[in-house]
């Protein structure tokens, strides 16, 4: 070979930010946030499951290009992005505002420069992003934490939902509460403590403090009524040098997305125990009407990052970022077609969240028992109960937004000879105020009273 080509291969590998070791294998380096239940598709039941391995396996085996992939865990979406930054990290997965940071902090360097090439999991309504307070608090909507101090991770999904709440209800995100920018289990420990009022943060936080006693819901992201989602960023120097590594990520993304979508409780079970949090705080955000798990990039989406850019630019230096050229689903288009699936049908299709129904698991139990409504849900937990049985979870939808929420944190109304569930006390309120005669009540009353 002439030495003008080999310092031209040698720098193609520098551009790409990916050396061969010693053994001639190619390293793959991946970012993602075990407990983060948006992104399994991509982070924990990926890894778990080996599914990226397996494919690259298949390459291996193909071409003989050995490869070696590297997981790094974190908390939130910004450590990854200093790390695409630092071209330390090829592909990671994080929250709809971390993306659009991850593209304008990588844009500046070619080597570094991201683009999103997949969603993991998005909720069309923007529930499931949450803030909480503690069970003693007496807020009961957001404006009361106005003046207060709050914990957020800055420039994060629940961020957003925070600033979004403030700004919709008339307070100004950056002087009318004390933000504190705290990683979330810190921001748990503050809550715990009294050191700050309240805690907004994205799942499964909100989910996990208040299946753990440690906190209740004061305002659901769903009342924003506007898409949220998470997704995958990768570098382009490196799927422009390794287009066969991006390929198998995102057709082992796929294997992952059809295993949660098929057995969504053993894929709770999987991720439970590689993620150490517990099985039915998983299962409230991926069971049916929970996140929505798709990789597609649809149209709503991309025009919900687009809309999200004021809201970056007011809370801290944001360049500007050109989201449609950010996204690119091409690559994708690439993979769904290899399995001979219609992208285009998929991509047009949203999920919607369910307004009744539910689902009762109780100890012991490889299933669950899905209900047609609210009443019939009561009734089978208080069937269950009196069997001896005990109830380890009960899910119901959020009779005002169809959230998923568990059904003994709820607030309850009866309406009639109806029981309809609320995820927050505002909620439950304005239900009341809208139908004279309705009466709020506890879980308990609700079980006792359903016919």
């Amino acid at each position: 070979m002439r030495r003008s080509a080999v310092i031209a291969a040698s720098l193609a590998l520098l551009a790409a930010g990916c050396a061969l070791t010693s053994t001639d294998a190619v390293n793959v380096v991946v970012g993602y946030q075990s407990k983060t239940i948006n992104t399994v598709t991509a982070g924990t039941m990926l890894r778990a499951q080996g599914y990226l391995e397996r494919r690259l396996d298949d390459i291996s085996k193909r071409t003989g290009t050995k490869y070696r992939v590297t997981w790094q865990d974190y908390d939130t979406g910004a450590p990854i992005t200093a790390q695409m930054v630092a071209e330390k990290i090829d592909i990671g997965s994080m929250g709809d505002y971390p993306m659009l940071i991850n593209g304008s902090k990588t844009q500046a360097n070619e080597r570094a420069r991201t683009e999103i090439v997949s969603v993991t999991g998005y909720q069309p309504k923007g529930a499931l992003n949450m803030v909480v307070v503690t069970p003693a608090s007496t807020a009961g909507a957001i404006t009361d934490l106005a003046g207060k101090k709050v914990s957020a991770s800055i420039g994060s999904a629940g961020h957003g939902t925070l600033v979004r709440a403030l700004s919709n209800a008339g307070i100004n995100p950056t002087t009318g509460v004390e933000v504190f920018n705290q990683q979330p289990q810190v921001g748990a420990s503050a809550l715990e403590s009294g050191q700050v009022q309240g805690l907004s943060q994205f799942v499964a936080w909100p989910g996990l403090l208040v299946y753990q006693g440690k906190a209740k819901l004061l305002y659901d992201g769903a009342e924003l009524n506007y898409p949220t989602l998470h997704g995958v960023v990768v570098r382009r120097a490196y799927a422009a040098a390794h287009p066969e590594v991006l390929d198998a990520f995102l057709q082992a993304q796929l294997d992952a997305t059809d295993f949660i979508n098929t057995k969504p409780l053993e894929a709770a079970r999987i991720v439970a125990q590689a993620s150490g949090l517990p099985q039915e705080v998983v299962y409230l955000y991926n069971g049916p009407g929970g996140t929505a798990f798709d990789t597609t990039l649809k149209k709503p989406l991309v025009d919900a990052l687009k809309g999200d850019v004021p809201y970056l630019k007011s809370i801290g230096d944001f360049a500007d970022l050109d989201v449609g050229g950010f996204v690119q689903d091409a690559p994708l288009r690439a993979a769904f077609a290899t399995r001979k699936l219609d992208y285009d049908n998929a991509v047009g299709q949203i999920d919607q969240p369910s307004l009744t129904g539910g689902e009762v698991w109780v100890d012991g139990s490889d299933t669950t028992l899905s209900v047609a409504d609210p009443n019939a849900l009561l009734r089978a937990v208080r069937d269950a109960t009196a069997r001896g049985g005990r109830v380890r979870a009960a899910y119901v939808h959020d009779a005002e937004f169809g959230t998923r929420w568990f059904a003994d944190k709820s607030v309850w109304v009866r309406d009639g000879a109806n029981y309809l569930p609320f995820d927050t006390t505002a909620g439950a309120h304005r239900y009341v105020a809208a139908h004279p005669g309705s009466v709020a009540v506890d879980y308990q009353q609700a079980l006792a009273g359903a016919a």
